[in-house]
């Protein structure tokens, strides 16, 4: 027992008496999670492997992250999964599974790690063309955060599209039909309530 608690001091200060670590958070953390708490529906977020284009068109706000995109996504899914102000859908290119080690490596374990960053979301997978092209189209009317990471593989990107966290696209569309049968109703009231007019202005007359 004297052993044990003399050298509580030393273990303390190599990882705890017996106690867990507490895993710090990330040096960027701080900021990303600040520029991902100021977008909203429509807006995009971008964790792009060190070969993405800077954009210099307005609307798209670029930040390099000392992370690779699995710690990247890792980071960006909890942030939001603790928000309730908007819904991602996660997306990769389509060519990233035909990819291989030998042209890329590392890139089979870079698909593992994405995997379980991604913490079994569904993922959207599309040409990588299309992405950018999709991602820069809104930029022209809604921004764009790049986590620009320092991950150097093909097609290892990933695009992620927010939409509301509470009042989703099957909500929106139900509202907008319930509106549009409801303007029809109406339609429908004043012309019969003006076709009842005139066949009592014909009576009198």
């Amino acid at each position: 027992m004297k052993l044990f608690v003399s050298l509580c001091p030393l273990i303390l200060l190599l990882g705890g008496c017996g106690a867990s670590r507490e895993k710090l958070p990330p040096a960027w953390g701080e900021t990303v999670a600040r520029e991902v708490d100021a977008l909203g529906i429509q807006n995009w977020i971008i964790i792009a492997e060190s070969s993405f284009p800077l954009v210099s068109r307005g609307g798209v706000r670029t930040l390099v992250v000392d992370a690779e995109i699995p710690e990247l996504v890792d980071y960006v899914v909890n942030h939001l999964e603790s928000s309730e102000n908007v819904n991602p859908t996660f997306n990769t290119a389509r060519e990233l599974p035909f990819v291989s080690n030998d042209r890329a490596p590392g890139i089979d374990q870079f698909r593992l790690n994405l995997k379980e960053a991604l913490h079994g979301h569904e993922v959207r997978q599309m040409d990588n063309r299309s992405l950018s092209m999709l991602a820069s189209s809104d930029a022209s009317k809604f921004a764009v955060l790049v986590l620009k990471s320092k991950t150097s593989l093909p097609y290892s990107s990933v695009f992620v599209d927010l939409d509301s966290g509470y009042w989703d696209r099957d909500s929106e569309d139900k509202l907008r039909r319930d509106m549009r049968l409801a303007q029809e109703r109406a339609n429908e009231e004043q012309e019969r309530a003006r076709q009842e007019q005139m066949r009592a202005n014909e009576t009198i007359n």
